[in-house]
Parts: C-alpha cells; sequence; structure tokens
C-alpha cells in the first residue's frame, strides 16, 4: 500500500487555480522529489495533505485512508518552507513541545542531534539567539525526532551549510532504507538530484512532468558560455546544440543531451573561459516546454 497516494488534485483560491488536477504516488521506502518554482502549488499541495487546506475536487489517501480517518497522520513529520519557532523557547524544551504532539517517542532525536551536530550547549539556549541555519536544524529534528512514516519536506535545506546538508541527505537515505517514505519539494534540482529516484515537476499548478532522475537528464536543456582569445567558431552544427548566441568574444549556447562533441568542439579552439554550472530547475521546464509547445516557459505566479 502506498503511504501516501494524490489523484486529480484542484484547489481554487477565488479566480486564481493554484493547482489543476494534480496526481502522483510515493511508494513505500521512496523518497520523492516535488519540484518546481516558488509559487507552482508546491506548498498549497503539502498542506492539503495535511488537512490545513481543504481541496476544491480530487482526493488525498494516506495509507489507503482519508487523511481525516487515517491515524496514520499522526505518523508524518513535517518542516514547512516558512519555518517559525518560539523565540523564547530554548531549543531543547523546542524539541520537547513538539514531541509531545506525538504518539511515538522522540527514538531518533540523538541520532539526528549528532548528524547536524548540535550540541548541549546550543540546545539550552533560546531559539531566537539561534543562526537561521541553526533554527532550521532543530526545525528538522523536530519534524524526524519521531521516525515517522512519511516525511513531508518543504525546501528543507534552507540555510543549512554544505556539510550539514550532506548530513541531512544521508539521514533521507537511512529513512528510505528503513521504508519510510519522504516527500522532498524544492525549487532546487541540485537538492532533489542526490537523492530522488523519480521527482515530479509542477508548474503553474500543473504536472508537467513525472520522471525519473535519468530520465530527466537526458532531456534537460543546458546552458554553456566560451569566451574566445579569437573569433568564435562556428558551432551551431555541433550535436547536442539547440540555439546559439553570439556577443563579441563569448558564446552563449543551449545543449541537450550529451554535452561530450560541443566540450570537444570548444576544447579545439583558443577558448579562454568556460562555464557549464549545474542545470537549474528553469532550465529543465525550458526542456519539457520548448519539446512540447515550441514556447518557453512564462514565470510562475503566487497564488
Amino acid at each position: 500500500m502506498n503511504p501516501l497516494a494524490i489523484s486529480d488534485l484542484t484547489k481554487e483560491f477565488g479566480d486564481v487555480r493554484a493547482l489543476r488536477g494534480v496526481s502522483f504516488a510515493v511508494a513505500p521506502g521512496e523518497i520523492f522529489g516535488y519540484l518546481g518554482p516558488n509559487g507552482a502549488g508546491k506548498t498549497t499541495t503539502l498542506r492539503i495533505i495535511l488537512g490545513l487546506v481543504r481541496a476544491t475536487s480530487g482526493s488525498v489517501l494516506l495509507f489507503g485512508q482519508a487523511p481525516a480517518e487515517s491515524a496514520s497522520r499522526f505518523d508524518i513529520g513535517f518542516i514547512p518552507g516558512d519555518l517559525r519557532l518560539y523565540g523564547d523557547m530554548p531549543a531543547l524544551a523546542t524539541l520537547d513541545f513538539f514531541a509531545r504532539f506525538r504518539r511515538k517517542a522522540p527514538v531518533l532525536r540523538q541520532r539526528l542531534l549528532d548528524a547536524f551536530a548540535l550540541d548541549q550547549a546550543t540546545l539550552k539556549r533560546r531559539v531566537k539567539f539561534l543562526s537561521h541555519g541553526t533554527r532550521q536544524k532543530v526545525g528538522l529534528i523536530a519534524a524526524m525526532q519521531h521516525d515517522p512514516a512519511l516525511l513531508l519536506l518543504d525546501e528543507p535545506s534552507n540555510g543549512l551549510d554544505p556539510l550539514v546538508q550532506q548530513a541531512f541527505r544521508e539521514t533521507l537515505r537511512d529513512f528510505a532504507a528503513r521504508g519510510r517514505s519522504v516527500v522532498l519539494s524544492s525549487h532546487i534540482l541540485s537538492e532533489a538530484e542526490s537523492v530522488c529516484e523519480r521527482v515530479a515537476i509542477i508548474r503553474q499548478g500543473e504536472i508537467v512532468a513525472l520522471e525519473s532522475i535519468e530520465h530527466l537528464r537526458a532531456n534537460v536543456v543546458r546552458k554553456l558560455t566560451a569566451r574566445f582569445r579569437g573569433a568564435v567558431p562556428d558551432l551551431t552544427s555541433v550535436p547536442g546544440v539547440s540555439r546559439s548566441e553570439i556577443h563579441g568574444d563569448e558564446a552563449v549556447l543551449w545543449l541537450r543531451g550529451n554535452p561530450a562533441p560541443i566540450l570537444k568542439a570548444v576544447a579545439a579552439a583558443d577558448v579562454r573561459d568556460i562555464v557549464f554550472p549545474e542545470p537549474e530547475l528553469e532550465d529543465i521546464f525550458l526542456g519539457y516546454y520548448q519539446s512540447g509547445s515550441q514556447q518557453s516557459p512564462r514565470p510562475a505566479s503566487d497564488a
């Protein structure tokens, strides 16, 4: 039985349709990426799952039951994207406060404290005196300490330094290995890419792709910028180049598929500098929308 199944979910706020027929399911032991730009409908979806917002139509099942009827709703861990904690409460008291809402003991607390490098001195400090990243750690531990069967994480690595991000990803892998399920909502592809095998991309309230990470990589359009010491060579005929712009000694290229041919062609010229970053989520959208409708994506609106 899937711990989470969403079918044809819609949500309207007056004249604004925040969700338009969203459907997906999360399997046991799966870390599922829910990706999209800010305002695309990710947070609205999570709030409907939690019962904080009522859907206009469609259904949500938690472990085969409606959320209001399912005892498993008490076995969910959640961290919101706009985490707010009681500023005058010490960090340890905050963890104890959230633990009292659960039917299970905070069996993972010490393991998480060690993983996120939160010592006793920090736990005694009031939340308002903690850094943004440390407050995020406290929020994550509060959501995960009772070892929930389903984790809903909205922009969870916001404010975390790279070392803690790595520890957080290892923690998610451990959850999945023990049969727990995770919905990782993010607008950053690399955040999901490192731990998810499957993702849904939502844009303006609609699922535009439900793919494996491997398939997603094969379809992404990436941007490469190269600066040359001499004349810019003609690279438009190189396999994989779908679009190009020349600005003086600089060539901006949009690539699809295997980057090896264009890297070989650029290296053969008198190249001065090359920038080839990891693909951003907007590049993923560009790939899907150009292949489907030949149109560039419009900016997502905030409901």
